[in-house]
């Protein structure tokens, strides 16, 4: 019988440019905007086994987990790498997760774990930069990079506007449960030169608290939906004479902005995506009654009803109990960190598979970089992005799937690295957009909707040359 030393060392020597030999890989598979242009379909054959998704949940740990004492540790490293935690076996054979993981653990044959991530942006709002948008940002590595309106949209506003609401009053793109922030707004959150209309419903409020609700899908005192229809068309009827002046109006922007807000303010199905109260004890209980665990929740009842895109934004602000752990790693990650975000998205991922949606939709979950692998001074890790993890389930994602490996000390990629771009290539990619297709900025400059390859053997499909 193995150690748990030789089994994970087994597990991560590549063989044959692959993390395993091919018959384990098969045992494991068993398991389980101005001036836009046209936004193409993907040509026929790219992927015809594959259906697009429909939508997809992104969670974004704010401050970069760390890798290492999650889903690439290094037993075998010397002690100032492996750290304090211990690998503990998964639902699939020969993958090891972090004893901190003991939900994910239970579900990872329905998980890919993509192990080379990497880029050079040090810093925290430059990498969430690069991990939100897909793309670096022009002004480079600085410790205050923003986003603004003549920078590339968010992933999620490309999604808003390549893809529109399925219904009348469906916002397709909601963040939650707050916006991020760090000195400035973190980027990544905004449609950049999109503009307003593809902004996100952002959500801000604890869904773990009793008195959750969102103000602004409610109707004022006395106020019903027939009158509020009545009032708007009031309102036109007193902007008309004005109109000719308004370059809002000229261009349609401010009418289409208009006509979302009321589709969506008298839209019974919104209102009741957002009322947890609805929810069934049990089912909130699973997910974990912390402002992580019910967001995630929160996301699976609005992909339910039909929006498009979700950002899960876990941590507001860097600092005290935030995942950007320069001190007490070990200490933060077991009472603070991980027991949320493990029961949170393992809760995620079996909702989701039960009430047939995991297909159709599609969750990556991950921070804007890792942590080194030396353990410091203060017992904490610091800013590494150049090797770090992301998880995937749903979508078509190979269920108990890793994908690409770092070296010994998990400090760079060994075997299959990839950038954010690739990432963010293979969400439009499997939302069934050519990722070639071009968007344009407010000067008409022209933009790739993205500008990397899509990871097809995480689904399944061979990479064509």
């Amino acid at each position: 019988m193995k150690t748990l030393g030789q089994a994970y060392n087994s597990l991560t020597r590549p063989v044959s440019g692959s993390l395993t030999s091919r018959r384990q890989w098969l045992q494991i598979a068993a398991v389980g905007l101005a001036g836009l242009g046209p936004i193409r379909a993907l040509r026929a054959g790219v992927a015809e086994s594959l259906t697009p998704v429909r939508a997809c949940i992104l969670v974004f740990y704010q401050g970069g987990p760390s890798h290492l004492d999650t889903w690439d540790m290094k037993p075998k490293a010397p002690a100032e790498v492996r750290g304090e935690f211990k690998p503990i076996a998964t639902a699939v054979p020969g993958l090891w997760a972090s004893e901190h993981l003991p939900h994910l653990a239970r579900v990872a044959d329905r998980l890919t774990i993509v192990r080379s991530i990497h880029h050079g942006l040090t810093n925290h709002l430059p990498a969430a930069f690069t991990t939100l948008i897909g793309r670096d940002p022009s002004r480079g590595d600085q410790l205050i990079v923003g986003q603004d309106n003549n920078d590339p949209p968010s992933i999620g506003s490309s999604i808003s506007r390549t893809r529109p609401a399925e219904r009348p009053g469906i916002p397709p793109f909601v963040a939650l449960p707050h916006r991020m922030w760090n000195e400035i707004d973190v980027p990544g959150q905004s449609a950049g030169f999109l503009g307003s209309a593809f902004e996100p419903l952002q959500v801000e409020g604890d869904p773990s608290q009793p008195d959750f609700r969102l103000p602004e899908l409610e109707f004022p005192a006395g106020v019903t939906s027939e009158r509020l229809k009545q009032r708007a068309n009031l309102l036109a009827g007193l902007e008309r004479p004005s109109r000719s002046a308004d370059p809002l109006a000229e261009t349609g922007t401010r009418d289409a902005y208009r006509r979302k807000a009321m589709e969506m303010l008298g839209s019974e199905t919104v209102r009741r995506a957002f009322d947890l109260r609805l929810e069934a004890p049990i089912t909130r209980d699973l997910y974990g009654r912390t402002r992580h665990g019910q967001s995630l929740l929160l996301a699976r009842r609005l992909v339910e009803s039909g929006v498009q895109f979700v950002a899960v934004y876990d941590r507001k602000i860097n600092g005290a109990e935030s995942w950007d752990t320069h001190g007490n790693n070990f200490g933060l990650l077991k009472n603070s960190l991980l027991p949320p975000a493990d029961q949170g998205l393992a809760a995620l991922v079996e909702d989701l598979a039960a009430r047939g949606l995991l297909d159709s939709t599609l969750v990556i979950a991950l921070g804007e970089f890792g942590r080194s692998p030396r353990v410091n001074g203060g017992a904490g890790r610091d800013h590494w992005p150049y090797c770090y993890n992301a998880v995937f389930s749903g979508g078509g994602a190979r269920g108990g799937f890793v994908y690409g490996a770092s070296d010994s000390l998990g400090a760079y990629p060994d075997v299959n690295p990839v950038t954010p771009a690739d990432i963010a290539t293979t969400l439009f990619w499997r939302f069934g957009l050519d990722p070639g297709s071009e968007i344009r900025d407010r000067t008409d400059r022209p933009y790739r909707l993205a500008d990397g390859q899509p990871i097809r053997t995480l689904f399944g499909v061979a990479e064509t040359s």
